[in-house]
Formats: structure tokens, C-alpha cells, sequence
């Protein structure tokens, strides 16, 4: 289920915002009645209208970018900075960010207008593994990564297990490159789960998604993902579902 709203802007009729202004005019109609709730939420086989229009469903895409530092994850910003659907200009679909990426942080993010895939990829429930590098100030003990491996305390909450390797260590620059597999999303998670053991990172990349990795792209540039990948991905999510149940 989808904010109606969401589901006109992903549709490529109106901005969101535009799309609740319609929406409290009357001027939307979900299965022949009239909605002027902002808070709807719609299924993927509801019957839309806009101002009369039937609402035409796009064939879905599916996308991976190697994203850039200095990007946001997402498909506008206010603030007037580049956001990731900068890079599709030529594409006559909008698409949006599956996840999110800070704005420092380069790497893996996957984007469609497939909104049912991203909500399943995107669900606590079904959190596919997602693998970072990072180079962090100073050289993290055995113990520490320990901690990171166990769960660690956060503001909001305790992290899941991780997965930890120490890739390499600078004895002269105090500086190391640690490899962390996650299955959450919380909000700067990795960087905060390193702070929190006292090493701050410098730079942090993601580097897989599930299967998927960055294989043969340079920084800013995509792919479309396959049919199989995409078939992939979702029995994915279902396995991790079950298997964090």
C-alpha cells in the first residue's frame, strides 16, 4: 500500500505536492469515489483518476547506480543539490531511490517506480544484507569489532549482529579499512555503529546489495538490472524475511 499522493507523483502526472492539492480539490477519484484525504493509502490494482484520466501505470524499470559522494538519495531536494535521478535525465519515467545513501557516503543504491519492490526491499521484515568498506580514524581492536559483531547500542535502539572484517591497517597514518554486512536501514547506521566504538570514518562506501555489486561501473555511472535479477532480488527479500522471523 502507497500515500495516493506518492502513487500520482511516481505516475509522472504532478509534482507530490501538486498531487495533494488535487487530492484535497476533489479533483482524485479512487474506484469511482471522490478522496480528499491526504493519509489514503492505495493498492497496487485501485482504479485512479485524475481530473477524469485514468491513471496509466508505467511499465517498471529497475536500475543500479554507483553513486557518487556529495548525492542525495533522492528525487529532488529544495536545497537546489544534485540528487540521484540527476543521472537519469534522458529516462521518460520517474523513478526514485530504493533506501537511501548519505550524502558522504558513495556506493551501491538501486532505483525504480516499481513502489511495491521498493516497499518489499525496503520492510524491516525483509532486509537484504548490504556489505560497506570504511576507513576509519585510528585501528580498531579485536574487541571492539567484537562489539559491532554482537549488537550495539544506538539512540535508537540496538543494532543487529554484524558482520565485521578488518581489511587493513596504516600504522603511520593511524588509519583502517573495516568491511561491515548489515541487514538494517536505521539512519547513518554504519557510521554512527563505528563511532560508537570510537572511530570515526573518513570515507564509506557500499560496495554489495544482496548479489548485486558494483562490478564493471565507475562512479556516477548505471545500469538497468535484468529480469533475473529483479526475480532474484525478491526471492531474496522473502528468504531473509523468513529467516529474521
Amino acid at each position: 500500500m502507497e500515500r495516493l499522493q506518492k502513487v500520482i507523483a511516481y505516475a509522472g502526472v504532478a509534482s507530490r505536492r501538486k498531487a495533494e492539492q488535487l487530492i484535497l480539490e476533489g479533483k482524485v477519484k479512487v474506484n469511482g469515489k471522490v478522496v480528499k484525504e491526504l493519509g489514503t493509502k492505495v493498492g497496487m490494482n485501485e482504479k485512479i483518476e485524475v481530473n477524469g484520466v485514468p491513471l496509466e501505470k508505467e511499465s517498471p524499470v529497475y536500475f543500479l547506480l554507483y553513486k557518487p559522494r556529495g548525492v542525495i538519495s533522492s528525487a529532488s531536494d529544495d536545497k537546489g543539490r544534485k540528487v540521484v535521478t540527476d543521472f537519469f535525465q534522458e529516462l521518460d519515467k520517474r523513478i526514485y531511490p530504493i533506501g537511501r545513501l548519505d550524502y558522504d557516503t558513495s556506493g551501491l543504491i538501486l532505483l525504480t517506480n516499481d513502489g511495491e519492490f521498493a516497499n518489499t526491499l525496503m520492510h524491516p521484515k525483509y532486509e537484504v544484507e548490504k556489505v560497506y568498506v570504511a576507513k576509519v580514524k585510528g585501528i580498531p581492536s579485536k574487541e571492539k569489532l567484537r562489539l559491532l559483531e554482537r549488537g550495539i547500542k544506538l539512540e535508537d535502539g540496538v543494532t543487529a549482529p554484524a558482520k565485521v572484517k578488518l581489511l587493513s591497517i596504516d600504522k603511520r597514518k593511524q588509519t583502517a579499512i573495516v568491511e561491515l554486512a548489515i541487514h538494517e536501514g536505521k539512519n547513518r547506521q554504519v557510521r554512527r555503529m563505528l563511532d560508537a566504538i570510537g572511530h570515526e570514518v573518513l570515507k564509506l562506501k557500499r560496495e554489495r546489495y544482496g548479489f548485486l555489486t558494483l562490478q564493471g561501473l565507475t562512479t556516477g555511472e548505471f545500469r538497468e538490472l535484468s529480469p533475473h535479477e529483479v526475480k532474484q532480488l525478491r526471492a531474496l527479500a522473502s528468504t531473509e524475511g523468513n529467516r529474521l522471523k
